[in-house]
């Protein structure tokens, strides 16, 4: 059973946030070990242009990671560059090349990410979007509480560097997240 990792997310069209768990699906969230899990309820929120980069990016550098397959960072490329042009989004990949490995290397269970191309986001892709945005809005308590409910550990330094790097580097790009993210 295989997930297609193809996607063409276009920045016009809003992406959905989640909530809730689902019953079985084959276009559910995956784990970072490409393993179907329980979908996720769709709930209509229309995502802003940089939550929508982190999530996007989240999703597909990690499946990338995850599956080896350079169509996952294309698509990663293809929606930070398309968006922000070539030179912003080469740094802004590297630093967030920087935070999914750092979250990767340091997760105690299984990261979830919907298939690249869904119209919406997983539990995990918002807890990433809000780990960014605690760190541009120096937001400590939901930092931390988001990073660990993330990883599944209070061992959360690593990732914090990396989130901190990333959320630098989308500041500089003028790519806020919404505080309440």
């Amino acid at each position: 059973m295989g997930l297609s990792l193809r996607a063409n997310i276009s920045a016009q069209q809003p992406l959905y946030f989640t909530i809730g768990i689902g019953i079985m699906a084959n276009t559910g969230p995956a784990s970072s070990s490409g393993q179907l899990t329980r979908s996720a309820k769709v709930v209509p929120l229309p995502a802003r242009a940089p939550e929508r980069l982190v999530a996007v990016g989240f999703r597909c550098w990690l499946a990338g990671l995850s599956t080896g397959d350079i169509k996952c960072w294309e698509d990663a490329w293809n929606t930070f560059s398309g968006m922000l042009g070539p030179e912003n989004a080469k740094t802004l990949l590297l630093d967030l090349s920087k935070f999914v490995r750092a979250v990767k290397a340091n997760a105690q269970r299984d990261i979830e990410i919907s298939p690249v191309g869904c119209r919406s986001f997983c539990r995990d892709e918002c807890l990433a979007i809000s780990i960014i945005a605690a760190c541009q809005h120096d937001e400590r308590q939901a930092l931390t509480a988001s990073a660990a409910a993330l990883i599944g550990s209070d061992d959360i330094g690593d990732t914090l560097n990396g989130a901190q790097a990333l959320a630098a580097a989308l500041r500089k790009t003028n790519q806020m997240l919404c505080a309440e993210s």
